[in-house]
This record gives C-alpha cells, structure tokens and sequence, in this order.
C-alpha cells in the first residue's frame, strides 16, 4: 500500500491546538480516530516519531492566522455602508469573544486587504498590530483586550479590489440601470470585507445592518423579508451559528417572487419571471430532502440570481443560495444545481468541515445528496445519466492531476486553499458513499445520514471524527459488509479503489452507437433523430467525441443542430471546446462572446486553457481576456490570467 502522508492525520502534535479544546470540531471522536490510526501506522513500521514535522493535525487550520482555541469569537454586528463610487464597505463589526483558556486576553484575526482605522472595546482604545502579510492568507490582526472584556469593535474600511467582493457596474447587469455588489466569501474570502476569525471550525451568529442607495435592495445569508421597505437601510439576523465562509450580501436592483411556502427567488426584474419557472420545482425538493434526511432548519430556503459574472454555478450561503444565470436554459435541464445548493443545507451547513482539507464532507455527501434529490424528483433515468456524466468528470480530472490531489483528505498546506476544487472532493467523494450504500442497503444509510446529520448538527468536524463515527456505527452494525482498511484507502489514497460503482444509462448506451454511426459515415447528422434528447444526451454526445475532427464532420454537425447559436450554455461550452481542439474557425465569433459575457470557471477555464496551447489561440484569449476582465470576479481573473500572459 502507498503512503501519500497517511500518518499526517493520525499524529496529535499539541504545539499545534491538535488536541485542544475545541466547541465546535469533537475532538474526543478526533482523539479516538487519531488512536485507532495511529496503532495502524505503527502496526505498517512506520514511527510516528520521524513524522512530527511533516504530520498534517488533525483539526488545524493551516489556513488561517487566528487563535480560537485561546479566545473564540462567538457573534458577529456588521454595520456597513456600502460606496458604489469608491467601491468600498465601510463601517464597524463588534465581535463578541469567548476565552477557551483562562487569562488569556490576546484575540487574532483574519484580515485581508483592510484598512483597520480603530479597534474599541467600550468606545475606548485598546492596543492592536498588523501582522506580515501572507499573498495567501492575508494579515493577522493581533488585538490585545481588557481581562474583562467579552466585545471588541473593529471600524474597518475594504479595498477597492477586495478579493471576495465583486462590485458591478450598470452596464455589467442585466437591467443596464443600476450598480450591483455581491460577495463570494468561500474558501477563505471573508476576511476580505470582515476582520474575522476566518476558518470553517469558528461558527458565529451574526446580525448586520447595511446601508444602500435607496434603489437598491440589499440580501444576506440571513434572515430576508420579501416585502421589505427599500429605504437605503437594511437590517439582518442570523440565529444559527454559522463559519464565516457562509457569510454572504449582494446588492442591487432586486425583486422577489414566491415558488412555494417556503422558498423564493430573488432577481433582477429582467430575470425574474424565467427564474421562478426554471426552478418552480425547489419547494418539492426540499420536501422530498426532508423527508429522507431530516427537518430543514433554517426556516426559508431562497434562491439569488447573479450577474453571468459570478464565478461559481452557485454558492450555498445559508437561507439564500447564490446562483449563476447560466443554469437558466429554459427546459430545467440544468436545476440539479438547484439541488446541490439546497443539499448543502443539511450536509455543509449543518455539519460543516472543520479545515479545507476536509473539503470532501462538505462536496461528497452534497453530491450524493444531489444525486438522490434528483432522482426522486425526475426518476432513475435521469439520475442514471447524470451519474455517468459525473463519472466522467471525476475521469478527467483523475487524468490531469497530480496523484496526491486524488487524495479525499489533501494536504494543502502551503498552498491556496482554492486549490482544493476540484471533483475530487465532489464526485469521488458521493461515488465513495454510493457504494457504502450499495453495500449496506439504501434504506438502512438513509437512516444512517439521517442521524448524520442530527448528531453532528451546527458542528465542524474532521475527516477523523467521521472516521471514528463510521468505526462506532455502521462498522459495528454491518462488519460483514463493510470494511476499514477499504475506507481507508478510499479517503486516504489516490484515483478511484478498484471495484468503485461504476454508473451506467442505456440511453447512453444508444448515443455511443449513434456516435460511431457518425464517425464511420454510415448515417448523416441531420438524420439522426435528437427530437428526444436532452442536455444529458448531447452533453454525452459531445464530450465522448475524439479528439480529432474534419472541418466537414464539424461543419455538417453545426449546420444539422445550430451548436454555434445553442442558448444552453453547457453544450455551447462542449461544442466550443470541441472547436477549440479542432481550429474551427466558425464557431470563433461564438466563442468570443462566450468568454465575455460569461466568469464562471467551470465554462470559461477549460476554454482558455486549451486555447493557450497554440500561439494563435493564446493570442486570441488574451483579446477575449482583457476585454472581459473588469467584469470578471478576482477569482476568475486569477484562475486564468495565467494562460493568456
């Protein structure tokens, strides 16, 4: 068996909060998988000993500079003014702190970028100092407090080019009238506009108020009320305790319209009306999630269209997902995004990694849930076909990556913990929990998330808590069926076990053969029959082509299905890949647009990526590239800037 850093997350190294006190991360389960862990590394003659140093602890955040296992921050008061001209959030936070150890009156915080103008504890100043700057994780804002104190205020203004704040203009919305704000505080963003302790492990309520142009409508992850006043002035609360990546708002030129008792969307009124179609269908998924995995716990469950600029196809801020327009198409053929943002309210959330590098308890059971919600809502087969286009994903980036990024439990440390996205954590991880359910019965892991999910409710927890769940439930109940060593290998090692579920669809089946029916001449594309295909069809089509196509297969296959004018923005993107690797010249208009008009990642990273292979095509996405720039997220830029320069 290889070790790719196992030990790492078995050694207990107290000089790094390994073993700490910790109210939110249950380091007694920790502690146990640590043991139980440990006893294997040994019983493999590996010495703990000749490891310390490079061992990843448990329940450390690498990632972040404060000290909530000394002083914790509890609750957060945001009072904020939001300056669309000098593109700035201005004003206080008031953070609420509790001493996990005794006398200890030294508070850390995250910041990025901010400029800190005072930090009060009863309107009186108290000591504080701006540590070194990492590029990374920004600068520690060490603050020195009263033995009494349990409040401290922090007034803070945010850079201009904030990193988890996107500020729009008019001419970037989808009304052309007003400006737009939005933030994107995942992974590790919101000490971009919030001097917090920002690390999934420290959960806080918060509660804020925020004040706009009087046109506009300010929402948050938070308590929102559809007939609000729009008077420049909002106020927001948030009961749940919540990591500070979850904290979300986003400004603009808003509305609301009802999809059910409990769930919404908010959009620009341009978007509105084919939003709330498009996802008429999230009050049933809610209520199919609840009766499988438990209640929902966050009282509303609405949704926020954003600009195309937004770099995620959505972000699970709690009460209010943000979502991409792209996944409007108009037929509902995209919603099982809907559905993953909505799982996230049960596994996310409620129970929540405690560091980055337990990523894939956030992803994995998300997806799996998303897997599940789909197909109780639109049947087998459509589930069937979106598992193998998953299976497919999760191929490809198995292909192109470096084996200790297979790995479910990473080590990212001294690296961007936005370098934990890929399908690894989303795609490897439900195919893991597909077959822990295939071997158990899906009834009986039913139960077991359901009592998952409430055991660990409002919790952050490691990869080696769950373990130590696992080890004190189903590997009791079911030791016939399941087995320790091959969890193990599927968390802690590279690709995909041998054995893995493997999904298939018969209709796939049927596009294979359509497909080679193509390629070897025998049919023509404007005579096979697509009138019954949907976005899986094509998206299986297009993406199982070869690599190498003819100017007239590409040309007879635009001309019989318009792939150049698709309105579906994931099979344009498929065809326009295809293009790319095969020089098609008339699909370059097409392209174009695209990239400017869209930021999300996942359409327009591939895309410059395979156009920087040639000079021509580098040349090409460099134009794109700087002309789409000012309205692309910081993300976006910074995840492609490299493949144009």
């Amino acid at each position: 068996m290889k070790k790719y850093g196992l030990l790492a997350t078995f050694v207990c190294a107290p000089m790094l909060f390994a073993c700490s006190d910790n109210s939110n991360v249950d380091t007694a389960k920790t502690d146990k998988a640590q043991n139980v862990n440990l006893a294997k590394a040994e019983a493999q003659g590996t010495a703990a000993e000749n490891h310390t140093e490079a061992a990843i602890a448990s329940g450390v955040d690498y990632h972040s500079f404060a000290n909530p296992n000394e002083v914790r921050v509890t609750h957060l008061s945001l009072n904020l003014t939001a300056n669309f001209e000098t593109k700035q959030l201005v004003g206080e936070v008031t953070l609420d702190v509790k001493r996990e150890t005794p006398n200890n009156n030294t508070l850390v915080l995250d910041t990025r970028a901010l400029d800190i103008q005072s930090v009060t504890v009863n309107g009186e100043s108290v000591p504080f100092e701006m540590g070194e700057t990492d590029p990374d994780l920004g600068t520690p804002l060490t603050i020195t407090l009263p033995s009494t104190a349990n409040a401290v205020t922090v007034a803070y203004s945010t850079s201009s080019e904030a990193s988890g704040v996107q500020w729009l203009t008019p001419a970037q919305t989808a009304g052309k009238k007003h400006p737009f704000l939005f933030t994107q505080a995942q992974a590790v963003h919101a000490r971009s506009f919030i001097p917090l302790q920002d690390s999934p492990q420290v959960r806080v309520t918060y509660d804020a108020t925020i004040k706009t142009p009087e046109a506009l409508l300010a929402v948050m992850s938070a308590s929102n009320d559809p007939t609000t006043e729009r008077d420049g002035e909002y106020a927001f609360t948030m009961p749940q305790p919540i990591p500070s990546y979850l904290i979300a708002l986003a400004i603009g030129d808003l509305e609301f319209k009802a999809m059910g008792e409990r769930t919404g969307v908010y959009a620009e009124p341009a978007l509105l009306e084919s939003a709330a179609k498009e996802f008429e269908d999230t009050e049933a998924m809610l209520e199919v999630t609840e009766k499988t995995y438990g209640p929902y716990q966050w009282d509303r469950y609405d949704l926020l269209i954003l600009p195309p600029s937004f770099p995620f196809g959505g972000m699970e801020n709690p009460r209010l997902s943000f979502i991409t327009p792209t996944v409007i198409a108009g037929d509902k053929s995209l919603v099982s995004l809907i559905a993953h943002e909505l799982a996230h309210s049960w596994s996310g959330n409620t129970v929540t990694n405690a560091t980055w590098r337990d990523l894939w308890l956030n992803e994995g059971f998300t997806t799996y849930l998303t897997y599940r919600i789909m197909e109780m809502i639109y049947g087998h087969d459509r589930f069937k076909k979106e598992a193998v286009l998953g299976y497919q994903d999760l191929e490809n980036d198995i292909a192109a990556l470096d084996e200790n990024d297979e790995i479910l439990a990473i080590d990212l440390r001294g690296r961007n913990p936005d370098d934990v996205f890929s399908n690894i954590p989303y795609e490897k991880g439900a195919l893991f929990l597909r077959e822990v359910e295939q071997n158990i019965g899906r009834e009986n892991f039913d139960a077991f998330l359901m009592q998952y999910f409430k055991d660990f409710a409002f919790k952050s927890i490691t990869t080696d808590t769950f373990i130590a769940y696992l080890d004190d439930t189903l590997l009791k109940q079911y030791p016939d069926k399941l087995d320790a060593e091959r969890i193990h290998t599927w968390i802690f090692e590279p690709g995909i076990p041998q054995g893995a579920p493997q999904p298939e669809s018969d209709a796939f089946t049927k596009i294979d053969d359509t497909r080679s029916a193509w390629l070897s001449g025998d049919v023509k594309a404007a005579e096979i029959e697509t009138a019954q295909w949907t976005v899986h069809e094509w998206l299986y089509f297009l993406n199982n082509m070869p690599g190498s196509l003819s100017e007239t297969q590409l040309a007879e296959l635009d001309s019989a299905f318009s792939l150049t004018s698709t309105k579906n923005n994931e099979i344009a993107h498929s065809w326009l890949m295809i293009a790319v690797e095969n020089n098609y010249q008339p699909a370059y208009d097409r392209l174009y647009s695209y990239l400017v008009s869209i930021g999300r990642n996942k359409l327009v990273k591939p895309l410059y990526r395979e156009l920087s292979k040639t000079p021509e095509g580098k040349a090409f996405a460099k134009r794109a590239f700087e002309e789409a720039k000012s309205g692309y997220h910081p993300l976006t830029v910074k995840a492609n800037e490299g493949y144009v320069n």
